[in-house]
């Protein structure tokens, strides 16, 4: 009885790692001190500023996987990973040092191996990341045919004194909303739900609403915010950033909220698919989670003359939509003086001081 005959296959396996190794090397940067194939990952924090502090996070993919397993198309969602996970901790101030990815799968297929490590290489290069480890698992009998499960580790930094946590948040800040390109990584188990199973939607169908298939739509890349996020953060705009992932606006944004501030945000009717493509920052109450907000950022009040609130550097086509809503002061009593709340009115009030999941 060989491996083989357990439904491993360790020539596939090595057959792929030496097919990524020049994938993986080419994110390496002076801080990388060991090349491909070392036990573990050696990254020099030499020349990072003594106050500096580590940012950690880790996430997965989610369902969104059943759409690229379904279409054969595998290097977004490595992709998607990478810049998801930028993301959850830009929204801290932090910027990406390097990167660990898990691959777990029934059977190595040498192709997807590969597109999917040079998603994760592409990713990490455009954000300045180093993919300095990671682990393929081959285990039969664990996942189904062509399957695969995929998941990352992010290490960044940010001076201590620069962490953006929330606590400078302040009533009257007003809440800015940055557009996704759509679902982002988040929120798929409840669109396969409606759209592929409720609706009948086939994923290679044309959808005119959309202006093109529905896989395409679905396989939409996760925006990475960094870039653009980073240079208003140094400029000392930002008083504090939610990454809208799981649970959309109204879970994530109290993660950050000071005890004595709540969130007023105005909520969008319902308007369909066209008013989804044509304002996708609008239509965050369409969908609960994985909705197309992806970062809301608190600012103090905006001066008429910051006109670079409007064009962000690096915000390639993303803008910043003017005013989902501000932060208000949960002490004040004039709305309870003969104004009292409707149910509807309830539901955009987010209360602060709680944290309603875990980090990362």
């Amino acid at each position: 009885m060989r491996y083989r005959d357990a439904g491993v296959d360790i020539n596939a396996a090595s057959r792929a790692k030496s097919q990524i190794k020049e994938l993986v090397s080419k994110t390496f940067n002076p801080r990388v001190l060991r090349g491909f194939g070392a036990f573990g990952g050696f990254f020099s924090l030499k020349g990072l500023p003594r106050d500096a502090v580590l940012v950690s996070s880790m996430d997965g993919v989610g369902t969104k996987l059943k759409i690229a397993f379904a279409a054969n198309r595998h290097e977004g969602v490595a992709r998607d990973l990478v810049f998801h996970s930028v993301n959850d901790i830009a929204v801290h101030g932090a910027r990406p040092l390097f990167f660990l990815d898990y691959l777990a799968t029934g059977k190595i297929r040498g192709k997807v191996v590969t597109d999917i490590v040079r998603g994760l290489s592409d990713a990490c290069r455009q954000v300045g990341c180093a993919l300095i480890g990671g682990e393929t698992a081959q285990m039969p009998g664990f996942y189904a045919e062509n399957e695969y499960d995929l998941a990352g580790c992010i290490v960044g930094w940010v001076r201590q004194r620069e962490i953006l946590d929330g606590s400078r948040i302040r009533p009257g800040d007003v809440i800015l909303g940055l557009p996704s390109l759509g679902l982002h990584t988040n929120g798929y188990s409840l669109a396969r739900k409606v759209l592929i199973e409720q609706a009948g939607i086939g994923l290679s169908q044309y959808v005119p609403e959309l202006g093109r298939r529905l896989d395409e739509e679905l396989l939409a890349p996760h925006r990475c915010y960094g870039p653009m996020l980073d240079p208003l953060h140094q400029k000392g705009w930002l008083n504090g950033l939610v990454h809208i992932t799981g649970g959309g606006i109204t879970e994530n944004t109290p993660r950050i909220l000071p005890a004595n501030c709540q969130a007023e945000i105005q909520l969008c009717p319902h308007h369909g698919w066209r008013h989804y493509r044509e304002h996708p920052a609008h239509s965050s109450c369409e969908l609960p989670s994985g909705n197309p907000t992806g970062v809301l950022a608190r600012t103090a009040r905006l001066q008429p003359d910051r006109r670079t609130w409007e064009s962000p550097p690096g915000g390639d086509a993303a803008h910043f939509q003017h005013g989902p809503g501000h932060a208000a002061d949960r002490s004040r009593k004039e709305r309870g003086k003969g104004h009292p709340r409707s149910q509807e009115e309830e539901r955009k009030v987010l209360g602060g001081g709680q944290n309603r999941s875990r980090p990362g």
